[in-house]
């Protein structure tokens, strides 16, 4: 009975130290830890907003520019292209505030807001990986971009680069041509069926149809007849992880069983099934990227549980943003030239004078100047990656500022893209002519332009985005013309990319 007593009380005390261990541990990363990286901060002349206690900043960065959004549901907006306050709001506010340096929190993890243009510089030549994806990205877009890539280190980034970025070169679009040519064409056919059913003008929300056209490029390219199926849960999947990503700060959040983690674990399990069911029933002879990522796994050191993981995720980050990306940056040029019908009606001229009767090919190409200083536009008063997000990995200096290991660093390129002294006085209004001379003629500072990302982690398919994107929209224009419908509710909001929260209603007529 002793004997007993002993080991109850052993286990107990055991218990009790292994209880008090958690609890100063939990105790330093939530409280310890974050007040010493503000205080390196501060001691630098950096502020910022007074944290909460645990959560940090996190209610205030959760606030969404609703006046905006209540405005746009009863069609009572005013268009206006300045959009930072609308989808950032508390960026805005603390900006104005603190100036664009200053420091804020997400529950344990510490954010360092630094928009200035010396700094995007310095990132853009920065080779080395100490500059990682911050902690919060990896925990909160796994599901959607996956694990092995979020979490890559450098030598398996690399590894991915060099098998898979040949494929984007641009004498491999070349030979897509013909598939973007097919899609593209489709999706005209559909606009002139639904303008006749319609009388001559049909109200169309044009948004799915690219999304199709998109899917259906890179499906061909990449998956197979699934791509509807795969691309429609991994959109569930960014409206969950959209919603869910900032709140990353708060440890263990996302191995709680909630509602939405469960629906997060569900979708997230599907996809990784029908992707590798895609990688069984496709020759392994057959040239296209699942293939080329399917060699680059099995080339790689990775283990064998591994490879499943490495394939998944590469398409996953590959497929999903081309997806995704390709038709927001399509939604938000044609609503911009429906808005300017002048430049609207460059672009046709431009388009019919190049093609004449013919299809579009590759050379032709080079020569949509006009279209592409429209894109280019496009790009900087809507862009896909509003901001830089890197993570000190060690301690580093960074603008000159010393910046603690483990601090994130957000750099706002939206900021930067809108500033009177870079751009010049008519930042905020829509002038491709700015691009006439090139991205290096359009601002006093070229570096800032990046609407693909820079460095190491740069878009591998920029050139096949652009081609993408100039073949549709240089058919949609040869083919029709078009107008904002009275439907139009003009909202832009952050779904991780900057995208029309009620889509894009038009007007079409035949040309």
């Amino acid at each position: 009975m002793e004997l007993v007593f002993m080991l109850v009380k052993i286990t107990s005390t055991i218990l009790l130290v292994g209880l008090i261990g958690m609890l100063i541990h939990l105790y330093d990363s939530l409280v310890l830890k974050p007040e010493r990286l503000r205080s390196k901060l501060q001691k630098q002349g950096i502020r910022g907003p007074p944290p909460s206690f645990l959560i940090g900043n996190m209610l205030e960065m959760g606030k969404t520019g609703s006046k905006e959004s209540n405005l746009a549901q009863e069609g009572k907006q005013t268009i206006t292209h300045s959009c930072s306050a609308i989808v950032l709001p508390f960026l805005d506010k603390w900006r104005k505030q603190y100036g664009p340096t200053f420091m804020f929190s997400m529950g344990n993890l510490q954010v360092l807001h630094m928009s200035h243009p010396d700094v995007v510089k310095e990132m853009t030549v920065y080779s080395s990986f100490d500059l990682g994806r911050p902690s919060y990205q990896k925990k909160g877009l796994d599901p959607l971009y996956g694990e092995g890539i979020l979490h890559a280190n450098g030598a398996v980034w690399a590894h991915q680069r060099k098998v898979l970025a040949p494929e984007f070169y641009m004498d491999k679009v070349k030979g897509m041509m013909k598939l973007m040519v097919e899609s593209a064409v489709a999706l005209i056919n559909e606009w002139n069926n639904k303008i006749d059913s319609e009388g001559g003008v049909a109200d169309i929300k044009i948004d799915e149809y690219l999304r199709n056209f998109s899917g259906e490029v890179i499906s061909r390219a990449c998956f197979g007849s699934n791509y509807k199926e795969i691309f429609s849960k991994l959109r569930e999947l960014q409206e969950i992880a959209c919603k869910k990503v900032i709140w990353q700060g708060i440890p263990g959040l996302r191995s709680l069983p909630t509602k939405s983690n469960r629906e997060m674990w569900r979708l997230e399990k599907e996809v990784h099934t029908l992707i590798l069911n895609e990688v069984k029933e496709k020759s392994v002879s057959e040239k296209n990227i699942l293939q080329m990522i399917v060699k680059g796994a099995k080339s790689s050191n990775l283990s064998h549980d591994a490879i499943d993981n490495f394939i998944v995720d590469n398409c996953k980050n590959i497929c999903f943003p081309a997806y995704e990306n390709g038709a927001v940056t399509a939604s938000w040029t044609m609503m911009l030239l429906a808005l300017y019908p002048e430049w609207q009606d460059k672009v046709r001229a431009e388009v019919l004078e190049i093609f004449g009767d013919q299809l579009p090919s590759f050379d032709m190409l080079h020569k949509m100047k006009t279209l592409t200083m429209v894109i280019y536009e496009s790009l900087r008063l809507y862009p896909l990656g509003c901001m830089l997000t890197r993570e000190a990995v060690q301690d580093m200096k960074v603008g000159g500022i010393h910046v603690p290991k483990g601090v994130s660093i957000w750099v706002m390129l939206m900021t930067l893209y809108k500033d009177p002294n870079i751009w010049g006085s008519d930042v905020d209004k829509f002038n491709p002519e700015r691009f006439v001379n090139g991205i290096n003629g359009a601002c006093q500072l070229p570096h800032l332009y990046i609407p693909f990302g820079t460095g190491p982690r740069s878009c591998l398919a920029q050139h096949f985005a652009m081609a993408e994107l100039k073949i549709l929209l240089a058919l949609i224009h040869s083919n029709f013309t078009f107008s904002l419908s009275p439907k139009y509710r003009h909202s832009p909001i952050m779904n991780l990319i900057i995208e029309p929260e009620f889509g894009v209603d038009l007007l079409v007529r035949r040309v």
